[in-house]
């Protein structure tokens, strides 16, 4: 009796493959963020409506700070610059430099984190489709778009053809820093390490924020999704690791010598 397609599926996903499958995984969800990006091309209305609601009921709970932090930002010269900066190389380079450095010194903690991230961004997929919500840069809440200027434009070009301007609900810059910050905490052995690992999400959060691209809503649910993946991730582990002992107590449910040679 072969084992299902969710068995395989989780031993799949809690094994490390070569770099070149994990890199297709990235392929693969980046052309389901891309589909997410057209479905959602044509609600900017829904999604400035969205983002509204969301500034509406920070004012409510008297957390809608994002201007403030923004004008606070501002006021120190060169620091927008910089956040810009980080805005837009972060997220992606220290996310994929900490994957490279699981893949090659931690190759039992790498699939776990890979599968959360995998499973976030799937979830955060659904939220961007379910709820588009524009940055508050784009909802006429007197918040700036500090980032799109003569060398780099978010909104038009190259750029906003690779970037969803709707896609703030969740926030996986925070959902990824999390991880990250995470992963460098528990695995890292030098204290400098892990202490970037506890101060690299705040960080990221500052940077989102003072930016214009996220509400602190958007990092809560970020925060939630990556939880919800890590959750997600760790009964998807437990469930291989259960599938592994009961091919080893049942001789019909074990594979055989000459197919695991071959696998």
């Amino acid at each position: 009796m072969r084992p299902s397609w969710r068995r395989e599926l989780c031993s799949w996903l809690t094994r490390r493959h070569s770099l070149g499958v994990e890199a297709a995984l990235v392929v693969a969800l980046y052309l389901a963020y891309d589909v997410a990006r057209g479905l959602a091309a044509n609600d900017a209305d829904v999604a400035v409506a969205h983002a509204r609601t969301v500034a509406s009921l920070e004012r409510t709970a008297h957390v809608f700070v994002e201007g403030t932090i923004q004008r606070a930002a501002q006021a120190v010269p060169g620091l927008i610059g910089s956040l810009d900066l980080a805005y837009v190389s972060l997220h992606l380079a220290v996310t994929g430099s900490v994957l490279l450095w699981l893949h090659r010194r931690r190759p039992n903690v790498f699939p776990f984190v890979r599968t959360t991230l995998l499973v976030a961004s799937g979830l955060a997929l659904i939220g961007f489709v379910v709820f588009p919500t524009a940055p508050p840069r784009l909802a006429a809440l007197g918040i700036a778009d500090t980032i799109s200027g003569s060398h780099l434009n978010l909104n038009h070009g190259l750029v906003s053809s690779l970037y969803n301007p709707y896609a703030a609900v969740p926030s996986m810059h925070i959902g990824y820093a999390l991880v990250v910050g995470a992963v460098l905490l528990r695995q890292g052995r030098a204290g400098i390490v892990r202490f970037l690992g506890v101060v690299y999400p705040v960080i990221v959060l500052f940077v989102v924020v003072a930016t214009g691209n996220h509400f602190l809503f958007d990092a809560a649910a970020g925060a939630a999704t990556a939880a919800f993946a890590a959750a997600v991730a760790f009964c998807i582990t437990r469930a291989a690791g259960a599938q592994a002992v009961v091919r080893l107590a049942d001789p019909q449910l074990a594979t055989p010598a000459h197919e695991a040679l071959a696998a």
